[in-house]
């Protein structure tokens, strides 16, 4: 069952009454495309008591099964619940966890899209030896005053040739000039923040947001080649391309989908895509085969206000669809978690554990993770305790979740 966070009510409820543990009515769920090899194609009748009705449900979810309808029926006093139906339950569930990859699956349903198909999606059209060559189109700073650091949206004509992109993907960026050694520099990737239709929706563009990489070496402060030489890039000029490349993190086409997003920093790039295309006005004129309807919930962690990214776009989503976009802040040197420290993307994931796994529990969610590497840890620390309050292993659920291509991470 599905939290209504969004405003609106769960897709489906049990009234099981004043319902404790040791209710003693069974409950009759029918499923399908539940199971292993035939089992999925058929429609099946589990048999439960309301002790086990809860982790059931959980298991269909997780493993793609489709709940057609629960029923409940009194056990008569002083008998016993029949065991055959609860073992029976309890094996189905153990089968699906354990079914191998080649396990034959349920056939589609009229009413659902196929899954994007990988080899449809454009690869290394341009690679190092061969680059594209961009023209700088647009290139302005991101941050309002009193930000920390320097994050630029840098915007490249593809016009002249053939460079193509879907959501969720990265280019990479030749700088000019040469290393210590005397070679040219090495390309380095970024995340597209644009949608295929570029930030004009007219095609023929890709956008990058891109933060300058400074750090301290002997007491001087070392500028990132790539980073320095993009945010001081001028309109105009000539840069050198390569991809796209990326399949990890590809947004999925179902209009219904649920879509979690966790961010830091310029993490933030494919979450603009995201929802660009989701709720932009100009991209669903764009789009009449992907009007979004799912839940959207953005969750952007960043140190201080002025360093928030596309703020006034992400809130004119939130006047604009309040039913279908939700979007909590971790702002770490504004902010403090329930313990008195910095409010970190982790504190928040913690904080709002059970509608997470809510909405994880139904299998048309994705949960999409894109910033630094060190936000991981905490992130899965938070997500292994919040598992552990639903008697659920983490370190069992995230590979179901990843082969079942909803788990996405890029981290750098």
């Amino acid at each position: 069952m599905i939290s209504p966070i969004f405003g609106t009510v769960a897709r489906m409820r049990v009234s099981t009454g004043k319902a404790t543990q040791s209710d003693g009515r069974m409950f009759t769920v029918v499923v399908e495309g539940f199971g292993v090899g035939l089992q999925r194609r058929a429609e099946r009748r589990l048999t439960v008591p309301f002790s086990q009705l809860q982790r059931l449900m959980q298991t269909i979810a997780l493993q793609g099964g489709r709940i057609r309808s629960i029923s409940a029926e009194e056990v008569p006093v002083g008998s016993e619940p029949q065991a055959s139906g609860s073992e029976a339950a309890t094996q189905a569930a153990t089968q699906a966890a354990d079914a191998p990859a080649d396990a034959p699956a349920a056939p589609p349903t009229p009413a659902r899209k196929a899954p994007v198909s990988h080899a449809d999606v454009p690869v290394n059209l341009y690679k190092p030896k061969d680059p594209f060559i961009g023209t700088v189109t647009g290139n302005y700073s991101l941050l309002t005053e009193g930000a920390i650091g320097r994050v630029n949206h840098i915007t490249f004509d593809l016009s002249e040739g053939n460079l193509h992109y879907v959501e969720g993907q990265s280019i990479g960026i030749i700088p000019d000039g040469e290393d210590a050694n005397g070679k040219p520099h090495k390309l380095r990737l970024y995340s597209i923040a644009s949608t295929r239709h570029g930030d004009n929706c007219e095609g023929g563009t890709v956008s990058l947001c891109v933060r300058q990489l400074q750090y301290e070496k002997d007491g001087s402060t070392i500028n990132g080649v790539c980073s320095t030489f993009l945010c001081d890039i001028e309109p105009g000029a000539k840069v050198k391309i390569t991809g796209p490349v990326g399949k990890e993190m590809l947004l999925p086409p179902d209009e219904d989908a649920n879509v979690i997003m966790l961010a830091t920093g310029t993490g933030i790039a494919p979450m603009r895509a995201y929802l660009r295309r989701m709720f932009e006005p100009s991209e669903r004129a764009k789009n009449p085969e992907y009007q979004f309807r799912g839940k959207a919930w953005l969750i952007m962690g960043v140190p201080k206000t002025p360093n928030l990214l596309y703020e006034d776009d992400f809130q004119r989503y939130l006047a604009e669809y309040p039913e279908n976009f939700r979007y909590t802040k971790a702002i770490s040197r504004e902010q403090q978690n329930p313990s008195g420290g910095r409010m970190y993307i982790q504190d928040r994931v913690t904080e709002h554990a059970d509608e997470i796994f809510s909405l994880i529990e139904n299998p048309k969610t994705h949960v999409y993770m894109c910033g630094l590497r060190g936000m991981e840890p905490g992130i899965d620390e938070a997500m292994t305790a919040a598992a552990a309050a639903k008697d659920l292993n983490w370190s069992e659920l995230r590979p179901q979740l990843k082969k079942a291509d909803r788990w996405h991470v890029e981290t750098y």
